[in-house]
């Protein structure tokens, strides 16, 4: 029997479905009152009250490891830490990126995709990230997939690619407001380091959406990081960069091995 990850996450609701959620079909259980603080227990009706499942099936031990809750350990990453360390673990063992390419080359979910750039160095696929239902603007989370193969995170950015990046950067906030009625002012563009998987992605969230991954911990504004680019195209890959791990990571038993932790 194939291992498998089920991820199950309550659904948002709109303003359109309040008068059914404090509707009669709607219990309501007392959960704490003081002064003029309450607090209840509800069960609004199905309708509303949605549940969204992920699955990933059959699931490596890595998906199993990525789900698991564990403690967490923040590492700084030298240039040399890269080199010594890192990257040699990331190619050994990082996860396949097929999936990716079958959106890339438009054999998947394509009918989710809301832009498509196809010039082969500077474009990239823009598409609604799982974790959104795309009911509510204010939880919007799409991201921007680059179309070049050559570039596994962060790490690998320079000077050579602000062409790239600031495509993804402007084009992005055109086609979200356009399709989402979402201004550039209301946006959180980022990239995670270390990211999830190793082919170069740009996140973009709503601002009002409190969504992993966007703390200063893990993200790096794409603005910040062009503007670093265009000081020094070599700063990406030379400047320390400090990232938590999960503590059964086997990259963080490299790095408590070499002395690093």
């Amino acid at each position: 029997m194939d291992n498998a990850v089920l991820i199950l996450e309550k659904t948002s609701f709109d303003n359109s479905d309040l008068d059914t959620v404090l509707g009669d079909a709607t219990t309501f259980r007392l959960q704490l009152k003081n002064d003029i603080y309450h607090s209840y227990l509800t069960r609004p009706p199905p309708d509303v009250n949605e549940v969204k499942a992920t699955l990933v099936c059959p699931a490596t031990a890595k998906h199993l490891e990525k789900y698991t809750q564990q403690e967490m350990f923040l590492v700084t990453e030298t240039e040399q830490d890269y080199r010594d360390i890192t990257l040699p673990f990331l190619l050994e063992s990082q996860f396949s990126l097929q999936w990716v390419y079958n959106i890339l080359e438009g054999r998947a979910e394509q009918n989710h995709v809301v832009f498509d750039d196809p010039d082969p160095e500077n474009g990239f696929v823009l598409l609604p990230d799982l974790k959104w239902d795309q009911k509510e603007a204010t939880q919007l989370y799409l991201v921007a997939i680059c179309r070049r193969r050559n570039i596994k995170s962060l790490r690998d950015l320079t000077g050579n690619h602000l062409p790239l990046l600031e495509n993804v950067f402007f084009q992005t906030q055109a086609e979200v407001l356009s399709h989402f009625g979402v201004p550039a002012s209301q946006l959180r563009c980022y990239l995670h380091y270390q990211p999830s998987y190793y082919h170069l992605h740009v996140h973009i969230t709503h601002l009002a959406a409190d969504v992993p991954g966007s703390g200063v911990e893990r993200a790096h504004l794409l603005t910040d990081v062009i503007h670093d680019l265009r000081r020094d195209g070599d700063v990406c890959r030379t400047r320390p960069l400090s990232f938590p791990l999960r503590s059964n990571d086997e990259l963080l038993a490299r790095f408590r091995d070499a002395g690093r932790l």
